[in-house]
């Protein structure tokens, strides 16, 4: 997709808004390694290519498999993802893809399982986050390719 608008320049002021929310998720007990495997989730579940390149080098930079990239759309049926990733995936697709008025109790309690509250919440705050890079992408293109692993570390 071609770039409709430069966001970075005329979108300085909603990202200097967003930016502080990936900096605190930064600081969270949450494993940077996990962030991005469920940003690449969430990607793939919204079409973001712009997101599925920037997270796919950090995530590979970070020492991930390609093997557990390649069939992460099919995790749940695939040997390669921890009980946690799979808590994490589990509720990151939940809120991605809003069914009902809230996350299905069972994925609730999984997830209950793996994440303090408070892990928790920062997780919600991570998936809200990655959601909202992919619509402004998705509506607005970027450059997808460009991106270099840690670039807007």
């Amino acid at each position: 997709m071609e770039q409709r608008i430069n966001l970075q320049e005329i979108g300085k002021g909603g990202f200097a808004a967003l930016y502080p929310l990936g900096k605190y998720l930064k600081q969270s007990a949450l494993d940077p390694q996990l962030l991005h495997l469920i940003y690449y989730r969430v990607s793939q579940i919204n079409g973001c290519a712009f997101c599925l390149d920037m997270h796919s080098k950090d995530l590979r930079a970070g020492g991930e498999t390609e093997q557990r990239l390649f069939v992460l759309d099919a995790w749940r049926e695939a040997p390669f993802y921890s009980d946690k990733e799979r808590a994490a995936l589990a509720w990151a697709e939940a809120l991605t893809t809003i069914k009902s008025s809230l996350v299905p109790d069972p994925v609730y309690k999984e997830a209950q399982k793996h994440f303090s509250d408070q892990e928790l919440v920062d997780l919600t705050f991570g998936v809200m986050a990655i959601n909202s890079y992919n619509r402004i992408n998705i509506a607005f293109g970027a450059p997808v390719g460009t991106y270099q692993p840690g670039q807007f570390n």
